[in-house]
């Protein structure tokens, strides 16, 4: 099975999977950090915040899909660079911020909307960005947004467990590692254009 952004572009599953985890990585470090808080990390625990972060890393790049499906007619000459761009500043971000003190680190773990909601913004904004950058390439999004919302969601969830059995030593390491799919990830969109 595969998607299709445009004749030329196309992404497998295992690629889309790659990109979901990329996006999956900051909600994964913060889930780390409500797990390092909880006296004990149960299935519903883990669950509500896997739900926060999977509906929201879900919702995020169907807006921005939705936003720009009206103008990605206008600039297909110049798709390729500007998903390339966001996936550079998406995916560099969060390479620097693998190696920065987050404020993260101090987050109790309440399960409460006032606490979860802003959290399930603030680690989904790059994927409203990657939403625009999909609509730009035509990808197809109810499958990709599925993707991501569940691969978010089950990896907060495991986020949690971990944070509560192994400590903070996960954290910086999994968004560098989604920093740098992501940074991939554009650099295969721009160099099959270039070479199409």
């Amino acid at each position: 099975m595969r998607f299709f952004f445009r004749r030329r572009y196309s992404v497998n599953i295992f690629e889309l999977l790659l990109i979901a985890v990329g996006l999956s990585m900051d909600a994964f470090a913060v889930a780390v950090c409500a797990g390092l808080t909880m006296n004990r990390a149960t299935i519903k625990k883990m669950l509500i915040v896997g739900l926060y972060f999977g509906v929201f890393q879900a919702a995020m790049p169907l807006i921005g899909y939705l936003l720009a499906t009206r103008l990605a007619d206008k600039i297909t000459a110049f798709d390729h660079w500007f998903a390339f761009a966001l996936l550079m500043v998406i995916g560099g971000r969060m390479i620097i911020g693998s190696f920065e003190e987050d404020v993260a680190d101090s987050i109790e773990a309440s399960l409460r909307p006032a606490k979860m909601l802003p959290l399930a913004l603030a680690t989904s904004i790059d994927a409203l960005a990657v939403g625009v950058s999909f609509a730009f390439l035509k990808v197809s999004i109810i499958p990709a947004v599925l993707w991501i919302g569940v691969t978010t969601l089950i990896l907060s969830m495991a986020g949690v467990k971990l944070g509560n059995i192994f400590g903070t030593c996960f954290k910086s390491k999994a968004e560098l590692a989604g920093g740098i799919i992501l940074v991939l990830m554009g650099f295969k969109i721009l160099i099959e254009h270039l070479i199409s």
